[in-house]
């Protein structure tokens, strides 16, 4: 490609003017300002073409993912692989952001010196979650006329994820709030847990809990004491189909609230699962990282989540369920459930409909709505963000 740029091109055609209508009229100054254009532009041509900076660089992005809202920065480290000082150049990039117009970052060089290296960057900023796509990084050397350019591509395209908003939520405890009462009278329907220990007798124990051998070497009746079996696994269903959500920010709660359940059940050391439509089933110690990682790019899907794979899990679960609130996939959900586990609808666009139902019209609504079902009152949705 020719390096000329459009003022290159328009002092061409002066000078070509120039010097036809020269040799029509036989003035020479005008001969003489079309051979300087001439001049002028094979000059630069050359000094762009031999003067070209010889680089090496690297790009650097941190944090590598990042969450919406945040404002990271991409450092770009230089070097230039020529012995003999190099000119004045200006790279840029371009920044496509996830439902953002893309931006051009342009960052002016000084000249370098021989095998010398330097770091220079830019403020990368987020507004939603997705792929923030960087590059290719160009560098751009002009002559001091403007007429001629080259332009290289030193770095290729890199994606930075940007997973969504998410809180540090409390989870349940037995015999807290109306959840956690819900989950005491299951614990005790599913029998004792391990052997704790002894205990004295008081009126309204179980005669069966007594142990015999024990309280006939003791002045008083003891009776065994078992422990209550807590909740173990947490498994997070988010409706992802298209024909679920009458409103595109109702489908963005409900990824937040997502994010946030999965985040806080792995925190707490829960047995943790993540299922969507399109075969997502994320399970194991990094659950919580896959789970960001796939709802940075989630988007509406036309298929719809009609089974569930039975969890081979032990102990008290709960399978939430998180969707518009339109009631299908609270059906479906109810009809996947195992003994042990307990259902929570979230709903991001309708009131709930049961006692064990969430409300998420907006992130304070949802924080509110979560710990009141846990008995508890806090309503600072800034001081528990993750």
């Amino acid at each position: 490609m020719i390096p000329i740029t459009r003022q290159g091109w328009v002092a061409v055609g002066a000078a070509a003017v120039s010097i036809i209508v020269a040799r029509v009229f036989g003035i020479l100054e005008l001969f003489i300002i079309g051979v300087g254009f001439f001049a002028a532009v094979l000059v630069a041509w050359a000094l762009v073409v031999i003067r070209r900076p010889r680089l090496r660089g690297g790009r650097w992005i941190h944090p590598m993912v990042m969450v919406a809202g945040d404002v990271g920065r991409v450092d770009i480290r230089i070097e230039h692989v020529g012995s003999v000082p190099s000119v004045s150049f200006e790279l840029s990039e371009t920044v496509g952001r996830p439902r953002a117009a893309p931006y051009t970052a342009r960052l002016p060089v000084p000249p370098m010196a021989g095998r010398a290296f330097t770091v220079t960057g830019y403020e990368l900023t987020t507004t939603a979650r997705g792929i923030v796509r960087l590059g290719p990084l160009i560098v751009e050397h002009r002559d001091p006329l403007g007429i001629a350019r080259t332009r290289t591509v030193l770095l290729d395209v890199d994606e930075v994820f940007v997973a969504p908003r998410s809180y540090l939520l409390d989870m349940p405890q037995l015999g807290q709030g109306i959840l956690g009462a819900h989950l005491l009278a299951m614990a005790r329907r599913l029998g004792p847990g391990e052997f704790h220990g002894l205990r004295e007798y008081v009126d309204g124990d179980e005669p069966r809990s007594i142990h015999w051998k024990a309280s006939a070497r003791s002045e008083q009746l003891l009776v065994k004491e078992f422990t209550t079996e807590g909740l173990r696994r947490c498994t997070v269903v988010l409706d992802a189909s298209s024909s679920g959500y009458g409103d595109p920010e109702a489908f963005e709660r409900a990824v937040t609230v997502a994010a946030s359940l999965v985040h806080s059940a792995d925190r707490a050391g829960l047995t943790t699962r993540f299922v969507t439509v399109d075969g997502i089933d994320l399970r194991g110690p990094d659950v919580a990282q896959q789970t960001l990682r796939h709802l940075a790019r989630l988007e509406l899907s036309s298929a719809t989540l009609d089974t569930l794979e039975h969890d081979p899990g032990e102990g008290l679960g709960l399978l939430i369920a998180i969707g518009s609130g339109s009631g299908a996939l609270a059906a479906r959900i109810h009809g996947m459930l195992d003994p042990t586990q307990t259902a929570i609808t979230v709903s991001t666009e309708r009131s709930p409909g049961r006692s064990l139902d969430v409300a998420a019209r907006s992130d304070r609504e949802f924080i509110a709505s979560w710990n009141g079902l846990l008995g508890r009152g806090r309503l600072d949705v800034e001081a528990s963000r993750s």
